[in-house]
């Protein structure tokens, strides 16, 4: 069996919600407790190393004691932003790859998050797949994103997913992979 490369847990928690409304979606009430701490608590569980997350508001910060908590501009919070601010503080340890998850996904499992563990390499990620195309939760490797000096994209990401064979690729029960966008998308998921 392959020992697992060194992986930084990287919660991606930062987007502006504007779907959603007002209110910030992260804190919005799902089962009990905030809406963010549900893949928190999955990503928590899978990390060996003390998880890293990326968020614009001190609310979802506040959240998340167990966390390495990387705070962006609450200006400009694209994907980009957030994932670059993640993958420069998992350069900073020695970690060889990422585990990217998003914070509104609140149904991502632990099991889904060791299952794209195991398939990935220090030279070939891994991500799930709805059948249709690959999404995050994804583990990959640090290299892929270039240099430390260059800043990866949303584009550089979904280019690195979409390049995936599919033997890099777990397909559970897409119900896990919903993710919270809007109002709606909460109450029909709140079952």
């Amino acid at each position: 069996m392959t020992k697992r490369p060194k992986v930084a847990g990287i919660l991606l928690a930062a987007g502006r919600s504007t779907r959603f409304g007002s209110e910030d979606k992260l804190l919005a009430p799902f089962r009990g407790a905030p809406l963010v701490t549900h893949a928190a608590k999955a990503l928590a569980r899978a990390s060996s190393e003390r998880p890293i997350a990326v968020c614009a508001s001190r609310d979802v910060t506040r959240l998340l004691p167990e966390f390495k908590c990387i705070e962006v501009d609450g200006s400009s919070r694209l994907m980009s932003d957030s994932l670059a601010a993640g993958i420069a503080a998992a350069r900073l340890s020695s970690a060889q790859s990422a585990l990217i998850v998003l914070g509104d996904m609140p149904l991502i499992t632990t099991e889904l998050l060791n299952e794209v563990l195991d398939l990935a390499t220090d030279q070939m990620g891994a991500a799930a797949t709805t059948g249709l195309h690959p999404t995050p939760p994804a583990c990959i490797p640090l290299h892929l994103f270039g240099t430390s000096s260059e800043a990866p994209s949303d584009s550089g990401a979904r280019a690195i997913l979409a390049n995936l064979p599919p033997s890099q690729l777990v397909e559970p029960d897409p119900c896990l992979l919903r993710d919270i966008d809007t109002q709606d998308d909460l109450a029909d998921l709140d079952f």
